[in-house]
């Protein structure tokens, strides 16, 4: 089938056959595999650029189950990869570059050209976080920079914290923070919200939560973990320094769907569309989990569960068909 391979490449020689293939290597992807090798799948997994997803740009995770004492998220995917492994998935380190799913089989292409034609394929490239773009938010990532409230909040319970957005996840997150945090600064760059109208009375009528009108960040302080952010109003150009221990940022995500586009059903963020309930799409054969459907959640017990869905009706699929 190929001339020779490594963690970093494979080389081809012919289409290959495939029972299933899964397209990302986030708790959604990874979960997939575990079920689908369980069920004699024989699944290959491409991992993508972010091999383990998001979690691996993330220290301390404390809210998934069976973890009593916390994990290091790379540790949690690392954990998730090798039961993947132990079943026997075939993990490759590429990216799905393009697809094909007018056919049967289903077509995909890897980047380094290699076609495959699979009975199913599930999809699991998740979602990224938008980022402002300064350097000291790269700098002080998981040392007091965070994209996700809900993940991280508790580590700044009784502290002062920032976080950045306007729209109805900064909002909920700001509430959701001032119910830990000793006070919240909601920073939103234009003299209103787009959040919704209940959204902003929430915002508005929560007394430890101020928000600074027409502000951008300028740069978030510190060396070793955040002790400040530098805000300016864009107006008056006028600039200060608050004193916080944590930044968030909830500008939104983007999901990772661009290479289905025109072969699967998006909203108008570009998350897939399944069938309410399930993760079936509009093409039979092809399966969505995880944050590239998800802008609700975004947790990894809930992509983790998805993608166990998202096996089990790769499999009653493939078994209804005659094809396993």
């Amino acid at each position: 089938m190929y001339l020779c391979t490594s963690k970093y490449y494979t080389i081809y020689m012919s289409t290959e056959k495939l029972k299933c293939l899964i397209i990302g290597s986030g708790p959604a992807g990874y979960t997939a595999a575990i079920y689908a090798s369980r069920a004699n799948l024989e699944p290959v997994l491409y991992t993508g650029k972010e091999p383990g997803g998001q979690l691996t740009i993330t220290n301390d995770v404390e809210n998934y189950p069976g973890y009593p004492e916390g994990i290091m998220g790379p540790q949690m995917m690392e954990d998730f990869k090798n039961q993947a492994l132990r079943f026997g998935t075939d993990i490759r380190y590429e990216m799905i570059t393009k697809v094909d799913f007018s056919v049967f089989p289903l077509k995909v292409w890897s980047e380094t050209g290699h076609e495959m034609e699979a009975l199913s394929v599930i999809i699991a490239t998740g979602a990224s976080a938008k980022w402002l773009g300064i350097p000291s938010e790269q700098k002080l990532m998981n040392k007091g920079v965070s994209a996700c409230a809900v993940c991280d909040g508790f580590f700044f319970r009784g502290q002062e914290v920032a976080i950045v957005g306007g729209g109805d996840t900064a909002a909920e997150e700001a509430t959701y923070l001032a119910k830990l945090c000793k006070k919240v600064h909601l920073l939103v760059r234009r003299d209103e919200m787009r959040a919704s109208k209940i959204m902003q009375e929430r915002v508005i009528n929560t007394p430890n939560l101020e928000v600074h009108w027409n502000t951008e960040t300028v740069e978030i302080l510190g060396e070793d973990a955040v002790n400040g952010v530098k805000i300016r109003n864009v107006l008056t150009s006028s600039e200060q320094t608050l004193d916080v221990t944590g930044f968030f940022v909830a500008i939104g995500h983007k999901p990772n769907t661009e290479i289905f586009e025109g072969w699967l059903d998006m909203d108008d963020n570009k998350y897939l569309k399944a069938v309410p309930g399930r993760t079936h799409t509009k093409i039979e054969g092809v399966f969505v989990s995880g944050d590239a459907s998800d802008h609700i959640y975004r947790q990894a017990v809930t992509a983790a569960g998805s993608g166990c869905m998202a096996a089990l009706d790769a499999e009653r699929y493939l078994a209804a068909k005659g094809l396993i």
